[in-house]
């Protein structure tokens, strides 16, 4: 993860003292890490402390014929001192981190099984042991064992560059002479070197400064470091040199200058040098300024103030966290809820957010904490983040703008730069604020980069810093210091790595040009952070004062945003309801329920039906004289079977039932092409209303008549035809010209008759209740015939099955009861 601001090596390595009890401290860790040792960790040291860890299967490779020369620790787990030396040797690891193509560190843990073959080979009879082994060796190579060795860092230092000037040839590749250097070398040192900077390191014999500086530039490019004593006269009195230590630049044609820090030392010497122009890490691409405010993305370059904070930035990260990185976890449950409710309970207390955003915060917090459930949906979480029940003056800016977090390409900085400055400013806000739990804020940030942070060796790396000292914090000031300085140990292990942005160069931070005060020195000569300084820098940079609205849009903008969002999703469930009722409006219209009928089905069928009666019977009158005139000739009857018609239908829907189901004795529609008209749906509704009024007037009982009750017509006849429009009776004029014969009137009144007949069966077929219409649906009266004898059958056999064992029982209980 990076910082926002950006810069991160390793250069500043002093111990940062916390607290003044940190024996007692130190001394519960103890206990802990021996009664609770992490699972995934067996040894004193992990990948996180920038150590290799020596196995059987890499001892080898690791320590036989190395380009670089190898500084290996064996000790065993349970052994006390190599507990109390382990803190150092990490110090170590991350102090020396520049050093590493010539000197790395290594640790193998003696008292794991798989490793006691390893630590015989080597001869280790006691614990914690330091053997060096030069670049190079041989299999049969004999390794250099440290006895005695200092228990600090900077006693460490010393005896790993003592030990590296005596080895012999071959001197590892990647390592610069140490040795001091002499006026006719520099003369000629530009003719075969080809470095922009020079820097000479002014000192006495017995110092370590100019080798220690020479090794800390090892990685950097365009810079060289040479050591001249105080004895080398010519080159003194050339410069002027009048301090020891001191350095100076030199250029070709003799020109030069004296380095500017601001404590003659080695930390400052590093980090200076590494700042020149041109200076760049090997491997590293130069920072372009021009392809900055390029940026290389899709986006424009956002100027910004590198001693600010921008609320762009944490506004982004909060977006990113809750609808990006929450989202990937559809159900958030046990352990992982928990942490969530923290994470968002804190978010509430101590975010410096705006109205809009602080109010949106609440109320999740209120919506998490009032769920009784182990588990939770994160749809539902999202619904409460889009603010879907449009609370006032409550919203989250949606997308990501990041302004002091920028990067230099897409996949450089952002989120993690704005992780580490949410972070930074909720434990100033909660120092600010008097909270009462010093680890609220710690607790809720590690229990979330644990079970929510998407790069799982991040949170792997995180979590082993929580381990190992979270222990120690015992004050709000102390949480502030703990998170500064567990962020420039990040900021040292990922320094170089290509996670770097070369624009933003990760060094440990504040920096001396930011903050002088937060710098000094011991009385020999090592670096030390001054943490009561520090700790003000931090109050100040991190509160709420020092953070910019710059690039933010006004809180109107995203209320407005936020409506216009919930308008549209409105609308598109408004339309996706609208075809989901026309597609049901279809369905029953084209395959209406035969086991329900409805009023409105069975009058829109009538409508249909009533037209298409009419053209036959006309049809048939049309063809009524020429039947007559041939029935006549054959000496039959020209009538016609009264239910001719009805059979005719019935066998109609018998052969239907195959195809789909139909109701017995009834015709179904014809089925309708796939397009709804919702206007003409709605004039349907209204219609079909005026059609059961008229309905209820005309379905009435008749039954046939007898064929001689039939008279002739009179001149106006009583027409009992249904008006499609207004559903009334009226009189239909005859012609005095037009005489109907008697057979012809007889079939208008048998149709007549036979209508309102199938108006009467439709009406009691109504009143025998749902059970009986679904029996009669697709099943012919053959079919239901067929199964009723079937069921009468089954019946008789039981009954036949319990009388034969009901008279066998008794005869078997008659034997028993027999003397």
């Amino acid at each position: 993860m990076a910082r926002r601001c950006g810069r991160a090596t390793s250069r500043f390595t002093g111990e940062i003292h916390i607290y003044p009890r940190r024996t007692a401290t130190f001394a519960v860790w103890l206990c802990l890490c021996l009664v609770f040792p992490p699972v995934a960790e067996a040894g004193l040291y992990s990948a996180s402390d920038q150590v290799i860890l020596l196995t059987p299967d890499n001892v080898d490779s690791v320590l036989v014929n190395s380009t670089a020369a190898i500084v290996a620790e064996f000790y065993a787990s349970w052994c006390g001192h190599c507990v109390a030396f382990s803190p150092v040797y990490k110090s170590l690891a991350r102090d020396i981190k520049e050093w590493k193509p010539a000197v790395d560190l290594a640790a193998i843990d003696c008292s794991a099984e798989e490793n006691r073959k390893v630590c015989v080979r080597f001869g280790i009879t006691g614990y914690p042991t330091i053997k060096f082994f030069h670049a190079y060796s041989k299999d049969d190579s004999e390794e250099l064992t440290f006895k005695a060795f200092p228990r600090d860092v900077r006693g460490l230092r010393h005896k790993i560059i003592d030990t590296l000037e005596a080895h012999e040839d071959p001197w590892p590749p990647a390592c610069p002479p140490l040795e001091p250097t002499s006026q006719a070398e520099i003369d000629s040192f530009f003719e075969t070197n080809n470095v922009q900077h020079l820097a000479l390191i002014f000192e006495d014999a017995k110092s370590y400064v100019g080798r220690e500086v020479t090794l800390d530039l090892l990685q950097f490019e365009n810079v060289a470091v040479r050591r001249v004593l105080n004895t080398e006269e010519g080159l003194v009195t050339k410069l002027g040199v009048t301090e020891f230590p001191s350095c100076y630049l030199y250029y070709p044609g003799g020109n030069f200058t004296r380095l500017n820090v601001n404590i003659e030392a080695r930390t400052f010497y590093s980090y200076a040098l590494q700042r020149l122009p041109g200076v760049v890490r090997s491997g590293k691409p130069p920072p372009d300024s021009i392809n900055i405010h390029t940026n290389n993305t899709e986006e424009p370059w956002r100027p910004f103030n590198k001693s600010r904070l921008y609320m762009a930035d944490l506004e982004s990260t909060l977006h990113y966290s809750l609808r990006v990185e929450l989202a990937a976890h559809a159900v958030i449950k046990g352990d992982a809820l928990i942490s969530l409710k923290k994470y968002i309970s804190v978010l509430a207390k101590y975010f410096p957010g705006r109205p809009v955003v602080l109010n949106l915060l609440r109320s999740v917090n209120s919506y998490l904490q009032n769920q009784t459930g182990d588990e939770i949906s994160y749809e539902a979480l999202r619904e409460m983040l889009d603010n879907s029940a449009q609370s006032p003056d409550t919203a989250l800016p949606e997308g990501q703008r990041w302004v002091g977090c920028q990067g230099s390409k897409p996949y450089l900085r952002r989120y993690p730069c704005g992780v580490w400055i949410l972070f930074h400013v909720l434990t100033v806000q909660a120092k600010n604020a008097g909270g009462t739990d010093p680890k609220e804020v710690l607790s809720a940030m590690r229990n979330y980069v644990h079970n929510f942070f998407g790069c799982r060796p991040c949170a792997e790396h995180f979590e082993n810093m929580a381990r190992e000292s979270l222990v120690e914090v015992s004050s709000l000031s102390s949480a502030v210091l703990w998170l500064w300085s567990r962020h420039n140990r990040v900021n040292n292990r990922l320094a170089g790595a290509l996670s770097e942005d070369p624009s933003f160069p990760k060094i440990q931070w504040p920096s001396p040009e930011m903050c002088p005060a937060c710098h000094t020195v011991r009385e020999n000569r090592e670096h030390r952070w001054n943490n009561e300084q520090v700790l003000s820098f931090l109050m100040s940079y991190f509160s709420s004062r020092s953070i910019l609205t710059d690039y933010l849009d006004d809180e109107s903008q995203v209320l407005a945003k936020q409506r216009e969002k919930h308008e549209k999703q409105q609308a598109l469930e408004a339309q996706k309801c609208l075809e989901r009722k026309a597609r049901e409006a279809l369905d029953s219209m084209t395959n209406p329920l035969p086991s329900q009928p409805t009023v409105q089905e069975e009058e829109e069928e009538e409508e249909e039906e009533g037209p298409q009666d009419e053209a036959v019977a006309d049809q048939e009158e049309e063809g009524g004289e020429g039947a007559a005139a041939t029935n006549e000739m054959d000496g039959k009857k020209s009538e016609p079977t009264p239910w001719s018609k009805p059979e005719m239908e019935v066998g109609r829907g018998r052969r239907q039932a195959h195809g789909r189901p139909s109701i017995v004795g009834m015709r179904m529609r014809e089925p309708q092409e796939d397009i709804v008209d919702l206007d003409s749906f709605v004039n349907q509704h209204y219609k079909a209303k005026a059609l059961r009024v008229a309905a209820s007037s005309r379905i009435k009982q008749r039954t046939l008549q007898r064929k001689e009750e039939q008279e002739p017509g009179p001149v106006f006849g009583l027409g009992m035809e249904l008006d499609t429009g207004l559903g009334m009776v009226g009189l239909q004029p005859i012609e005095a010209d037009f005489e109907l014969d008697v057979g012809q009137q007889r079939k208008r009144l048998q149709k007549r008759d036979l209508t309102g007949q199938y108006f009467v069966e439709e009406a009691e077929l109504s009143h025998r209740g749902r059970w009986m219409s679904v029996l009669s649906i697709g099943f012919s009266r053959l079919d239901i015939s067929l199964c009723v004898i079937l069921y009468f059958l089954s019946s008789m056999c039981l009954l036949a099955m319990y009388l034969f064992f009901k008279n066998r029982l008794r005869l078997r209980r008659a034997k028993v009861a027999l003397p």
